[in-house]
Parts: structure tokens; C-alpha cells; sequence
């Protein structure tokens, strides 16, 4: 099972449409990219939600994945998915996703207050900082 994670804390996933593997199909609005997919080559068109996958914490090109989504336009849901912990919260909220699913080992080891420490995520911007 999962937990998924938003600035709220845990919170139930109310996602039910499933997801696709490729968006060859003209009926997919819910699309699973690999860590290793290039964003530039992903059809936006009629997606709802787009989760991407971390297979590492170490693994950090699922952050450039969601940040070159979002300056392509994509508005719909962005879902980090895997080895994320609490303390890349706030980075992956910068980078443009808007939730983080986790398997159910993850967050017992690391419990609700540990990721709502880091949803003022906004605050805490150091480039804000220097840049004000």
C-alpha cells in the first residue's frame, strides 16, 4: 500500500481513474512517467494527472521532470511517486508537484509531523531570500 502526502499532511488519495503506462491511447488523462522520461517528448494534451516516478531518494531527475513539465504549462496534478522522503518535501513542492506518494514503510518511518514540518515550503525559499 501507499500514503499519499500533500501540504495538509497525510491525506486519503482520491484518485480512481488509474493510471497509464504511455499515452498512445486518446483516452488516457492519468499518465505514470519513468524517472528516465523526457519531458519534452509527453503529449499534455487532455492529461489530468502526472506521476512521476522516484526509484532512489538519491535519484533527483524526477525534480527536473516536474519543473520542465510546469514550464511547458501543465496545470493538472503532479504526483512525486516512490523514494521521496521528508526532508525533499519542500523541494519537490518548488519543483512543481503538488503531492507525494509513498509506500507505507516510508511513512512510518518518517510520520505526518516530519513532512508538515517542511509544507511552509514556500517560506523557507532561500533564492526568495536573496532575491528580496
Amino acid at each position: 500500500m501507499t500514503q499519499l502526502i500533500n501540504d495538509s499532511g497525510f491525506v486519503a488519495d482520491d484518485w480512481t481513474g488509474g493510471f497509464c503506462a504511455t499515452c498512445a491511447a486518446n483516452d488516457c488523462v492519468a499518465l505514470d512517467l519513468p524517472s528516465d522520461a523526457d519531458p519534452e517528448a509527453v503529449d499534455l494534451a487532455g492529461l489530468k494527472v502526472i506521476r512521476v516516478d522516484f526509484p532512489s531518494s538519491a535519484d533527483g531527475r524526477g525534480f527536473t521532470i516536474a519543473r520542465a513539465l510546469r514550464l511547458r504549462g501543465f496545470t493538472g496534478r503532479l504526483r512525486a511517486k516512490g523514494h521521496v522522503i521528508a526532508d525533499q518535501y519542500a523541494m519537490a513542492r518548488r519543483a512543481g508537484f503538488d503531492e507525494v506518494e509513498v509506500h507505507d514503510e516510508i511513512a512510518a518511518r518518517q510520520p505526518q509531523e516530519q513532512w508538515q514540518f517542511r509544507a511552509n515550503w514556500q517560506a523557507h525559499n532561500y533564492q526568495s531570500r536573496l532575491r528580496g
